[in-house]
């Protein structure tokens, strides 16, 4: 039997087309009538916000390295020329498809459902047109200001994302030379104006652009009005910080920051019909390619449908909202938490199970008298957190305080700089990140002075310290007070803030210089097992997959008989059906209301299971140039709840698509299966759990040595 060479790219999917076939699962959702109506306008709005963020950074950052002349190729074996020219043929067949189902079914039945979008103010009544007329004058004017380009005025610097219209003017004193104008449409001001509704008692909203394009003779006085119409750029925001020689990464951070609004124009967004003689000048001027222009067939950059989204009147048309977060029995209200984790392990699965005692965590600990020191990561935080406000609390109360704030979380750089700022006024001890790495670990430790004397407290997550988001995004916590974690997490924090690595380790293990070689080990030794006749089983969740040595790892342990299962929300790089292996890896990605961010692993290991949680994907970002932290899951009750978690998820009939052989993502064929929507399940047992003031075990049995799809 021939050796088979994993190393052939012809084994794997090149990362960028992979993600944007998570897009188009996003985008499956708005396509689904089973939903209703205004779940399908988010989900659409979410497509559109994702492939703006990936074009600033991930597009962007292969024009770099076409500009570079970089001749790498990658995990598939492609140049970054050959991935940029798929990745453009895919967009925009992406694209075509978001404004088939905006045009071709959501706004026919939002219209049958009492909402009419005035797609283009031609279209307005009478009535509709004086009242936007009206609107105009006393609302938008005011704010506007119009660009005029001549020998005098140059082109101007046209913002990143920003919505403008552009002109082509002529003076009406007779002369025929053309000249371009342009204007902003205010960011300031809603994007979506609602209209009084008339006769039919049918409402009708009109967009902000259509209002200030309608009127934007007004603003031209001394012109005619040639031709007019929307254009919105993207430009590169991946800015590179040259940290070796920066003395001062706040302030570096903060200089670039100013960049990013202004670099290189990478994707030009008009409305299909544009002036031709418009077009040439923006593009000039923008120095933008014809494969980097968009010719739109609706309204440019669909977010505004999450502002439609919040329309009052329209509740019949959303989901009920989950009545939780849920109290966790193990947290009952206003208890000393202290006191409930030296009782037991405790772990939290969010949105389901409220987030509240993490909060909590911190805030009993700044008003502890006996608290003498908390300790934190923060990746990304909330706009008004509760968390800074307790740090800053325990600081001014004299407990040493010490906050790694990780200044280069992408796109939260400047909320990360104001926080910490005020921490450090507050008299914290802050750390801004390390050199050439993120920190992306979530982990916290509080040093408490007790009768029996210095006790650990750690609270460590596969999500972000944001209460926002942890409405939204579902992860797992865990509360420990173990020893041997209490160790690890001040070792930990000794590494962050000084330059003292521990000879060993006793629990956790961290990335970049122990993490990925403790992955490894354990999908071989799962391999070694299946090998001599004992078996072997893997379950991994995570966002991402697209590190080499792993999916090489995972290859190898299937052909050996190992069954690997994966649930990949995002980016997967590794194939299925290959020979050799056949369905002994199966991928499915779950897209719902709730956006799957836990990482949890299980590994059999020959009967006697282990289970994992991390803060790190198996990307090789998070494998080699993060701070990323594993933590096992030892407590039997615990870990049958992280089993419930994952066999629910495999069991999902409803949010489920399942990678093909072909590497294409299909939904779950429901025949004999029933209907199991994993999401809907964890809401309805946190609420069981709450209310029978106990946790809830699923009423499935799952055997991880038998279980099928």
């Amino acid at each position: 039997m021939c050796e088979v060479n994993y190393d052939d790219p012809g084994f794997y999917t090149n990362r960028e087309l992979s993600w944007l076939l998570f897009n188009k699962r996003v985008l499956s959702e708005a396509r689904d009538k089973g939903n209703l109506l205004f779940e399908r306008l988010k989900f659409l709005s979410i497509t559109a916000s994702n492939l703006d963020e990936f074009f600033m950074v991930r597009v962007a950052s292969l024009k770099d390295m076409v500009n570079a002349g970089y001749k790498k190729p990658d995990i598939a074996g492609m140049l970054p020329e050959e991935q940029l020219r798929e990745v453009n043929a895919a967009t925009h067949e992406l694209v075509d498809q978001q404004y088939g189902i905006y045009n071709r079914s959501l706004l026919p039945q939002l219209l049958q459902n009492g909402l009419r979008v005035v797609e283009r103010h031609e279209k307005l009544s009478p009535r509709e047109a004086d009242f936007v007329d009206k609107f105009y004058e006393e609302n938008v004017y005011p704010v506007l200001t119009p660009m005029a380009v001549d020998s005098s005025r140059p082109f101007p610097l046209i913002r990143n994302k920003s919505l403008n219209i552009g002109a082509l003017v002529r003076k009406k004193d007779g002369d025929k030379k053309l000249e371009f104008a342009t204007v902003q449409v205010p960011s300031v001001l809603p994007r979506i104006v609602r209209m009084p509704a008339g006769r039919e008692e049918r409402e009708a909203v009109i967009l902000l652009e259509e209002i200030i394009e309608r009127n934007i003779h007004k603003l031209f006085l001394s012109y005619d009005i040639v031709c007019s119409c929307p254009f919105r750029i993207m430009r590169n925001a991946d800015f590179v910080l040259e940290e070796d020689e920066s003395e001062d990464l706040l302030k570096e951070i903060e200089k670039q920051l100013k960049k990013r609004q202004w670099g290189q124009a990478i994707r030009l967004e008009v409305e299909e019909g544009i002036d031709k003689r418009l077009l040439n000048i923006i593009k000039t001027e923008l120095s933008i390619g014809d494969e980097d222009i968009y010719r739109i067939d609706g309204p440019l950059d669909l977010t505004f449908l999450m502002r439609m989204y919040g329309l009052f009147g329209f509740d019949h048309l959303k989901e009920k909202g989950y009545t939780g977060p849920w109290q966790v029995p193990a947290f009952p209200p206003d208890c000393d938490i202290f006191e409930q984790i030296r009782k037991e392990d405790i772990l939290l699965h969010h949105p389901y199970e409220t987030f509240a005692p993490v909060v909590d965590f911190i805030r009993q600990a700044a008003r502890d008298e006996n608290v003498l020191a908390i300790k934190q990561t923060l990746y990304r935080v909330s706009g008004n957190s509760p968390i800074i406000a307790a740090l800053a609390q325990a600081a001014e109360n004299g407990k040493q305080v010490s906050v790694l704030v990780e200044l280069k979380a992408r796109f939260d750089e400047e909320n990360n700089i104001v926080w910490a700022k005020m921490l450090e006024k507050a008299g914290c001890h802050v750390i801004y990140g390390l050199l050439g790495l993120k920190t992306h670990s979530k982990i916290t430790l509080v040093v408490r002075r007790e009768e029996d004397g210095i006790r650990r407290y750690v609270h460590l997550g596969t999500g972000n310290y944001n209460d926002a988001t942890a409405k939204l995004y579902t992860d797992v916590g865990l509360f420990t007070c173990a020893p041997s974690i209490g160790e690890d997490a001040t070792a930990v924090f000794n590494m962050l803030s000084g330059y003292s690595e521990p000879l060993s380790w006793n629990k956790l293990s961290l990335a970049p210089l122990w993490l990925k070689d403790r992955f490894l080990y354990l999908i071989k030794r799962e391999r070694k097992n299946a090998a001599a006749g004992r078996g072997g089983h893997i379950i991994a969740k995570v966002n991402s997959l697209c590190d080499k040595d792993i999916i090489r790892e995972l290859y190898e342990a299937a052909s050996k008989g190992v069954k690997v299962e994966l649930i990949v929300r995002g980016i997967c790089c590794l194939k299925t059906g290959l020979p050799g292996i056949g369905d002994n890896i199966t991928v499915r990605s779950i897209v719902g209301n709730y956006l799957e961010h836990c990482r949890i692993f299980y590994f059999e290991n020959d009967g006697k299971p282990e289970y994992y949680c991390a803060s790190a994907d198996w990307m090789p970002r998070n494998l080699e140039r993060r701070v990323e932290i594993l933590f096992p899951v030892e407590t039997p009750k615990l870990q049958e709840k992280l089993m419930d978690i994952l066999s629910t998820q495999l069991q999902d009939t409803v949010k489920a698509h399942i990678l093909t052989a072909a590497g294409t993502y299909e939904k779950v064929d429901k025949r004999g299966k029933g209907i199991v929507n994993a999401q809907l399940e964890f809401c309805s047992k946190a609420a069981q759990a709450a209310r029978a003031g106990e946790k809830v075990v699923s009423q499935r049995t799952f055997i991880p040595e038998t279980h099928h799809e």
